[in-house]
């Protein structure tokens, strides 16, 4: 429930501070005193889009708050589900600056407006004076069942069916469309990947190959040339490790007469180490180094192999193993239970299946829910001043085969606004004044299962008047009995069954207009609905018909 609202320099408003009730209140004005004002307010607070347009001139920001009793356990899942802090309170705020930028907070926190719209919902509804106009179009009759029914998870259950099944079936199409073709690529891929795959070319086998075919095409040169260096280094009578050896003993006599000859003495202790370990890797290469011809020519074959396949994958050899990663990625995707023609005309089969069961499910829910609104609607409609006028949610199998999005079925509302005429579509209703009191009708009874606490009713009473006007404020006076009614009214009679009665009024000034709201008093409530009657020329005996209308419309009278 709405228990405050907040308005700062939002359109005409400059200030505005109200405590609210529960029951149902109207709201009253002089044409063009921005009775609408601060129900638009209250959208853009639950996640409405916004403009720079809205603030008020001169002002630098707009700022809308909203307090609601959030006690009911849905409100307080989700602001749990969501980590926002959760009291018997929520405040949802908004704020547009003149710039543009807007930005919005629930209980503080910074949200974004998808959030604000989502909790918006299952605090407040907003039922707007051309709602007649989007029950023209089949998707909002679609929604209005479905939202009345609650099959809003069912219908998002058959959606989501339909279009695993309409990926399927593409999939299907293009797969038999390019079979040919698919199926000379996977013949293609499948000899390629077989030749690479018996060639088993392993990661860095080409580097490796390269190294080990030098070594073998000139193994006498290599171990000649290790011989002659240890020969050289170590064995022969003057080698050089004998030479430094000599030079090294004689620094090493000198050092105690000289410290300075200890380092070079020590320098060439070390060299005469580099040499031993020298001459130690020589002799293990040298035992490695021999001629070995049929490895060469092993060797040779298989570079030559290697080199062979590149050119004709039109790859640098050192790219081939790359290359054939990826014709095995490609054969296995082709190849894939998911493009295989089988596997896939069984999923589509069981897609198929399971798409008519969950659209079969509701459709017997849709008619069940068509069955009870029909009743509440041509019910309303009797007392809408249409006696004898008939509504049908009239609910239309598909031919077989045709699976939609929505369903398996259309949905259209008929009606029939006066006896003995045939039931049509509602967008052939030709009276506006007709489908103004079918609309009301209809949101009244969608209003019977409202899961929110507060509903809003913005001039949806247009087109009606006289007993007509009395009975819609009856209807809106007890649905207001367990829910909170906000009305945007014209008419005398609906204002006269509200519990509580908010004026808006509208003073200009030579340089700016202002927009105020007050809650009326019983003697104000008097005046202000003898004006609604009688115009600005007020009588006495227009302000007893006031009083009595007043009276009358007690709920207890």
């Amino acid at each position: 429930m709405l228990t405050h609202i907040s308005i700062v320099n939002f359109a005409i408003i400059e200030r505005l501070d109200l405590e609210l009730s529960g029951g149902m209140t109207v709201l009253t004005g002089e044409t063009g005193a921005g009775k609408s004002i601060m129900i638009d307010a209250i959208g853009l607070a639950l996640g409405d889009r916004a403009d720079a347009g809205v603030v008020r001139h001169g002002a630098a920001r707009a700022e809308i708050a909203l307090t609601l009793d959030a006690s009911r356990p849905a409100v307080g899942a989700w602001l749990a589900e969501h980590d926002l802090e959760t009291d018997e309170e929520c405040i949802l705020r908004r704020v547009i600056t003149a710039e543009g930028r807007s930005r919005a907070t629930i209980n503080g926190s910074p949200v974004t407006l998808a959030l604000l719209r989502e909790l918006g919902a299952l605090l407040v509804d907003i039922h707007g004076q051309h709602a007649h106009q989007s029950l023209r179009g089949g998707a909002a009759q679609r929604a209005l069942l479905d939202d009345f029914g609650e099959l809003t998870e069912q219908a998002d259950a058959v959606r989501t069916a339909h279009a695993a099944l309409t990926k399927a079936e593409a999939a299907l199409t293009a797969i038999r469309e390019g079979d040919q073709n698919r199926q000379a690529r996977i013949d293609l891929l499948t000899f390629q990947v077989g030749e690479l795959r018996e060639l088993a070319l392993e990661p860095d086998e080409i580097p490796r190959l390269d190294a080990e075919l030098s070594q073998l095409g000139h193994a006498d040169q290599l171990k000649a040339a290790a011989q002659q260096a240890i020969h050289n280094l170590y064995e022969q009578e003057d080698s050089l490790y004998q030479q430094i050896g000599g030079e090294q003993a004689r620094l090493e006599q000198a050092a105690p007469l000289d410290a300075r000859f200890s380092e070079p003495a020590e320098l060439l202790q070390n060299a005469l180490i580099q040499i031993e370990e020298a001459v130690s890797r020589l002799r293990e290469l040298d035992a490695t180094l021999e001629s070995n011809p049929e490895r060469l020519a092993e060797v040779e074959t298989r570079i030559g192999r290697i080199h062979d396949l590149a050119r004709k994958h039109r790859v640098e050899p050192n790219q081939l193993f790359d290359a054939a990663a990826a014709m095995e990625a490609e054969l296995a995707e082709l190849a894939g239970p998911e493009n295989d023609l089988e596997t896939l005309e069984q999923q589509v089969r069981e897609l198929t299946d399971r798409y008519d069961e969950l659209a079969s499910a509701l459709r017997t829910r849709r008619q069940a829910a068509a069955s009870e609104l029909n009743r509440l609607i041509t019910a309303s409609m009797q007392e809408l001043g249409m006696e004898g006028g008939r509504f049908e949610a009239r609910i239309t199998p598909c031919e077989p085969g045709i699976r939609k999005a929505h369903g398996a079925e259309d949905i259209v509302f008929m009606v029939s606004a006066n006896p003995g005429q045939p039931l049509q579509p509602i967008t052939r209703v030709a009276s506006g004044g007709e489908l103004s009191r079918i609309s009301l009708a209809i949101q009244l009874a969608a209003s019977a299962r409202t899961r929110v606490a507060t509903m809003i009713f913005d001039e949806v009473d247009s087109g009606v008047g006289g007993a007509v006007a009395e009975v819609v404020g009856r209807q809106l006076q007890r649905l207001g009995q367990d829910t909170q009614v906000f009305c945007v009214t014209h008419l005398p009679q609906v204002a006269a069954c509200g519990h509580h009665h908010l004026r808006v009024a509208k003073t200009k000034s030579s340089d700016s207009t202002h927009t105020s709201v007050e809650p009326l008093t019983e003697t104000q409530r008097i005046e202000e609905i003898a004006r609604m009657l009688g115009g600005a020329s007020l009588t006495d005996k227009t302000r007893g018909h006031a009083e009595e209308m007043l009276r009358n419309s007690r709920p207890d009278q």
